[in-house]
Protein backbone atom coordinates (compact mmCIF):
# COMPACT_ATOMS: atom_id res chain seq x y z
CA UNK A 1 0.00 0.00 0.00
CA UNK A 2 2.14 2.86 -1.29
CA UNK A 3 0.67 6.32 -0.71
CA UNK A 4 3.59 8.33 -2.09
CA UNK A 5 2.28 11.15 -4.25
CA UNK A 6 -1.22 10.81 -2.79
CA UNK A 7 -0.96 12.55 0.58
CA UNK A 8 1.26 15.07 2.36
CA UNK A 9 1.84 14.95 6.14
CA UNK A 10 3.21 17.35 8.77
CA UNK A 11 3.83 16.14 12.34
CA UNK A 12 4.58 18.41 15.32
CA UNK A 13 4.63 17.75 19.08
CA UNK A 14 5.55 20.20 21.85
CA UNK A 15 5.87 19.97 25.64
CA UNK A 16 3.85 23.17 26.13
CA UNK A 17 4.45 25.80 28.81
CA UNK A 18 3.44 24.03 32.03
CA UNK A 19 4.43 20.35 31.90
CA UNK A 20 7.96 19.14 32.80
CA UNK A 21 8.01 16.55 30.00
CA UNK A 22 6.00 15.49 26.98
CA UNK A 23 3.54 12.64 27.60
CA UNK A 24 2.19 12.78 24.05
CA UNK A 25 3.52 10.43 21.37
CA UNK A 26 2.97 10.74 17.62
CA UNK A 27 3.87 8.84 14.47
CA UNK A 28 3.19 9.37 10.79
CA UNK A 29 4.24 7.68 7.57
CA UNK A 30 3.25 9.35 4.33
CA UNK A 31 4.29 6.34 2.26
CA UNK A 32 1.89 4.06 4.13
CA UNK A 33 -0.89 6.58 4.82
CA UNK A 34 -0.64 6.30 8.61
CA UNK A 35 -1.06 8.97 11.32
CA UNK A 36 -1.33 8.37 15.09
CA UNK A 37 -1.57 10.70 18.10
CA UNK A 38 -1.61 9.39 21.71
CA UNK A 39 -1.93 11.46 24.90
CA UNK A 40 -0.65 9.58 27.94
CA UNK A 41 -1.73 9.79 31.56
CA UNK A 42 -0.57 8.27 34.83
CA UNK A 43 2.02 8.68 37.56
CA UNK A 44 5.62 9.77 37.23
CA UNK A 45 6.44 9.50 33.51
CA UNK A 46 3.97 6.62 33.17
CA UNK A 47 1.87 8.64 30.73
CA UNK A 48 4.70 8.97 28.26
CA UNK A 49 5.40 5.25 28.60
CA UNK A 50 1.75 4.42 27.85
CA UNK A 51 1.53 6.72 24.84
CA UNK A 52 4.84 5.45 23.44
CA UNK A 53 3.71 1.83 23.79
CA UNK A 54 0.42 2.72 22.07
CA UNK A 55 2.02 4.38 19.07
CA UNK A 56 4.75 1.74 18.68
CA UNK A 57 2.22 -1.10 18.95
CA UNK A 58 -0.18 0.45 16.45
CA UNK A 59 2.51 1.19 13.89
CA UNK A 60 4.00 -2.31 14.27
CA UNK A 61 0.61 -3.95 13.75
CA UNK A 62 -0.24 -1.80 10.73
CA UNK A 63 3.13 -2.48 9.09
CA UNK A 64 2.58 -6.19 9.63
CA UNK A 65 -0.97 -6.27 8.29
CA UNK A 66 -0.93 -3.71 5.47
CA UNK A 67 0.71 -4.77 2.19
CA UNK A 68 3.30 -2.34 0.83
CA UNK A 69 2.38 -2.97 -2.79
CA UNK A 70 -1.06 -2.40 -4.23
CA UNK A 71 -3.25 -5.49 -4.27
CA UNK A 72 -5.94 -6.40 -6.80
CA UNK A 73 -8.75 -3.90 -6.25
CA UNK A 74 -11.38 -5.02 -3.77
CA UNK A 75 -14.99 -3.93 -3.67
CA UNK A 76 -15.42 -0.65 -1.78
CA UNK A 77 -17.46 -2.17 1.04
CA UNK A 78 -15.02 -5.06 1.50
CA UNK A 79 -12.04 -2.69 1.51
CA UNK A 80 -13.66 -0.51 4.17
CA UNK A 81 -14.39 -3.50 6.39
CA UNK A 82 -10.87 -4.85 6.07
CA UNK A 83 -9.11 -1.54 6.72
CA UNK A 84 -11.39 -0.68 9.65
CA UNK A 85 -10.85 -4.11 11.18
CA UNK A 86 -7.06 -3.79 10.86
CA UNK A 87 -7.25 -0.46 12.70
CA UNK A 88 -9.44 -1.95 15.43
CA UNK A 89 -7.01 -4.83 15.89
CA UNK A 90 -4.10 -2.37 16.09
CA UNK A 91 -5.80 -0.39 18.88
CA UNK A 92 -6.70 -3.57 20.77
CA UNK A 93 -3.13 -4.82 20.40
CA UNK A 94 -1.87 -1.55 21.88
CA UNK A 95 -4.36 -1.77 24.75
CA UNK A 96 -3.21 -5.27 25.64
CA UNK A 97 0.46 -4.23 25.60
CA UNK A 98 -0.13 -1.21 27.86
CA UNK A 99 -2.29 -3.22 30.26
CA UNK A 100 0.40 -5.89 30.51
CA UNK A 101 3.20 -3.36 31.08
CA UNK A 102 1.14 -1.63 33.80
CA UNK A 103 1.44 -4.74 35.95
CA UNK A 104 5.23 -5.00 35.66
CA UNK A 105 6.23 -1.93 37.66
CA UNK A 106 4.61 -0.02 40.53
CA UNK A 107 5.21 3.32 38.81
CA UNK A 108 3.23 2.09 35.78
CA UNK A 109 0.16 1.01 37.74
CA UNK A 110 -2.98 2.69 36.35
CA UNK A 111 -1.23 4.26 33.38
CA UNK A 112 -3.21 4.80 30.21
CA UNK A 113 -3.49 6.89 27.08
CA UNK A 114 -5.99 8.29 24.65
CA UNK A 115 -5.41 7.64 20.97
CA UNK A 116 -6.63 8.70 17.56
CA UNK A 117 -5.34 6.90 14.48
CA UNK A 118 -6.08 7.45 10.81
CA UNK A 119 -5.34 5.26 7.80
CA UNK A 120 -5.51 6.73 4.31
CA UNK A 121 -5.91 4.14 1.57
CA UNK A 122 -7.55 3.67 -1.80
CA UNK A 123 -9.45 6.98 -1.70
CA UNK A 124 -10.70 6.42 1.83
CA UNK A 125 -9.93 7.67 5.32
CA UNK A 126 -10.37 5.14 8.13
CA UNK A 127 -10.16 6.21 11.75
CA UNK A 128 -10.13 4.61 15.20
CA UNK A 129 -10.12 6.48 18.48
CA UNK A 130 -10.39 6.07 22.23
CA UNK A 131 -10.59 9.05 24.57
CA UNK A 132 -10.54 12.76 23.73
CA UNK A 133 -7.76 13.09 21.18
CA UNK A 134 -9.52 14.32 18.06
CA UNK A 135 -9.75 14.17 14.28
CA UNK A 136 -11.01 17.17 12.30
CA UNK A 137 -11.54 17.69 8.56
CA UNK A 138 -11.24 20.88 6.52
CA UNK A 139 -13.09 20.51 3.22
CA UNK A 140 -13.32 23.71 1.23
CA UNK A 141 -14.49 26.27 3.77
CA UNK A 142 -16.17 23.72 6.07
CA UNK A 143 -14.27 22.70 9.21
CA UNK A 144 -15.77 19.76 11.11
CA UNK A 145 -14.88 17.57 14.09
CA UNK A 146 -15.12 13.97 12.88
CA UNK A 147 -14.52 12.07 16.13
CA UNK A 148 -16.63 12.33 19.28
CA UNK A 149 -14.86 12.66 22.62
CA UNK A 150 -15.09 9.91 25.23
CA UNK A 151 -15.17 12.36 28.12
CA UNK A 152 -17.30 13.50 31.03
CA UNK A 153 -17.81 16.84 29.30
CA UNK A 154 -19.21 15.10 26.22
CA UNK A 155 -21.55 12.93 28.34
CA UNK A 156 -22.97 16.00 30.07
CA UNK A 157 -23.54 17.65 26.69
CA UNK A 158 -25.12 14.50 25.23
CA UNK A 159 -27.61 14.41 28.11
CA UNK A 160 -28.68 17.93 27.27
CA UNK A 161 -27.65 19.30 30.66
CA UNK A 162 -25.62 22.15 29.15
CA UNK A 163 -23.94 23.37 25.97
CA UNK A 164 -20.37 22.45 24.99
CA UNK A 165 -19.31 25.97 25.98
CA UNK A 166 -20.95 25.70 29.42
CA UNK A 167 -19.88 22.15 30.30
CA UNK A 168 -16.29 22.91 31.45
CA UNK A 169 -17.73 25.18 34.17
CA UNK A 170 -19.35 22.17 35.84
CA UNK A 171 -17.18 19.14 35.07
CA UNK A 172 -13.46 18.60 34.55
CA UNK A 173 -12.25 18.73 30.96
CA UNK A 174 -9.47 16.28 31.87
CA UNK A 175 -11.74 13.35 32.82
CA UNK A 176 -11.98 10.78 30.01
CA UNK A 177 -14.46 7.93 30.06
CA UNK A 178 -12.36 5.61 27.87
CA UNK A 179 -8.62 5.08 27.57
CA UNK A 180 -6.13 2.43 26.48
CA UNK A 181 -4.49 0.35 29.19
CA UNK A 182 -7.08 0.82 31.94
CA UNK A 183 -8.65 -2.61 31.43
CA UNK A 184 -7.96 -5.83 29.55
CA UNK A 185 -10.61 -4.89 26.95
CA UNK A 186 -11.38 -1.60 25.26
CA UNK A 187 -14.25 -0.29 23.13
CA UNK A 188 -12.91 1.36 19.98
CA UNK A 189 -14.93 3.83 17.91
CA UNK A 190 -14.38 3.38 14.17
CA UNK A 191 -15.20 5.67 11.27
CA UNK A 192 -14.61 5.88 7.54
CA UNK A 193 -15.32 8.24 4.68
CA UNK A 194 -14.29 8.91 1.10
CA UNK A 195 -11.67 11.62 0.75
CA UNK A 196 -11.55 14.44 -1.79
CA UNK A 197 -8.52 16.21 -3.29
CA UNK A 198 -7.35 19.10 -1.08
CA UNK A 199 -9.13 17.80 2.03
CA UNK A 200 -7.00 18.52 5.10
CA UNK A 201 -7.30 16.28 8.17
CA UNK A 202 -6.08 17.29 11.62
CA UNK A 203 -5.27 14.79 14.38
CA UNK A 204 -4.50 16.40 17.74
CA UNK A 205 -4.25 15.90 21.47
CA UNK A 206 -6.41 17.96 23.83
CA UNK A 207 -3.43 20.21 24.46
CA UNK A 208 -4.53 21.92 21.25
CA UNK A 209 -8.32 21.56 21.39
CA UNK A 210 -8.58 22.69 25.04
CA UNK A 211 -6.46 25.78 24.44
CA UNK A 212 -7.64 26.87 20.98
CA UNK A 213 -11.24 27.08 19.78
CA UNK A 214 -12.42 25.38 16.61
CA UNK A 215 -12.80 28.73 14.83
CA UNK A 216 -9.18 29.71 15.44
CA UNK A 217 -7.93 26.23 14.49
CA UNK A 218 -9.91 26.50 11.25
CA UNK A 219 -8.63 30.00 10.43
CA UNK A 220 -5.02 29.03 11.15
CA UNK A 221 -5.09 25.99 8.86
CA UNK A 222 -6.68 28.03 6.06
CA UNK A 223 -4.18 30.87 6.49
CA UNK A 224 -1.17 28.55 6.17
CA UNK A 225 -2.69 25.84 3.99
CA UNK A 226 0.07 26.17 1.39
CA UNK A 227 2.54 24.81 4.00
CA UNK A 228 1.30 22.06 6.32
CA UNK A 229 4.43 22.28 8.48
CA UNK A 230 3.98 26.00 9.00
CA UNK A 231 0.31 25.45 9.81
CA UNK A 232 1.29 22.81 12.40
CA UNK A 233 3.89 25.16 13.91
CA UNK A 234 1.37 27.99 14.11
CA UNK A 235 -1.23 25.78 15.82
CA UNK A 236 1.34 24.80 18.46
CA UNK A 237 2.39 28.43 18.89
CA UNK A 238 -1.23 29.49 19.28
CA UNK A 239 -1.85 26.88 22.00
CA UNK A 240 1.27 28.06 23.84
CA UNK A 241 0.20 31.70 23.58
CA UNK A 242 -3.06 30.70 25.25
CA UNK A 243 -1.13 29.23 28.17
CA UNK A 244 0.14 25.90 26.88
CA UNK A 245 -1.24 24.10 29.94
CA UNK A 246 -0.72 20.67 28.42
CA UNK A 247 1.48 18.94 25.84
CA UNK A 248 0.44 19.81 22.29
CA UNK A 249 0.50 17.36 19.39
CA UNK A 250 -0.63 18.05 15.84
CA UNK A 251 -0.60 15.96 12.66
CA UNK A 252 -1.94 17.50 9.45
CA UNK A 253 -2.70 15.38 6.37
CA UNK A 254 -3.54 16.80 2.96
CA UNK A 255 -5.13 14.69 0.23
CA UNK A 256 -3.34 15.45 -3.03
CA UNK A 257 -5.04 15.71 -6.39
CA UNK A 258 -3.52 15.61 -9.86
CA UNK A 259 -1.26 18.37 -11.13
CA UNK A 260 -3.54 20.30 -13.46
CA UNK A 261 -0.66 20.90 -15.88
CA UNK A 262 0.48 17.29 -16.25
CA UNK A 263 -2.34 15.13 -14.91
CA UNK A 264 0.20 13.41 -12.69
CA UNK A 265 -0.04 13.14 -8.90
CA UNK A 266 1.58 15.98 -6.98
CA UNK A 267 4.79 15.23 -5.13
CA UNK A 268 4.28 14.23 -1.50
CA UNK A 269 6.31 15.62 1.38
CA UNK A 270 6.48 14.08 4.83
Amino acid sequence: MNMLGKIRIANRSDVGCARPHNEDSTASDGSRGIAVVADGMGGYRAGEVASAIAVTSIIRHLYLKLPMEEQPRRGEAEAAREDSEILREAIEFANANIYRHASTKEDYKGMGTTVVAALFHDGGMYTAHVGDSRLYRLRGTEFQQITKDHSLVQEVVDRGLCTPEEAPRYVSKTYVTRALGIGSDVVVDLGEERTRPEDIYLLCSDGLSDMVGNRDIHLTIRKYDDSLMQAAEELVNLANKQGGKDNISVILVRILGSDTRTGKPQEAQT
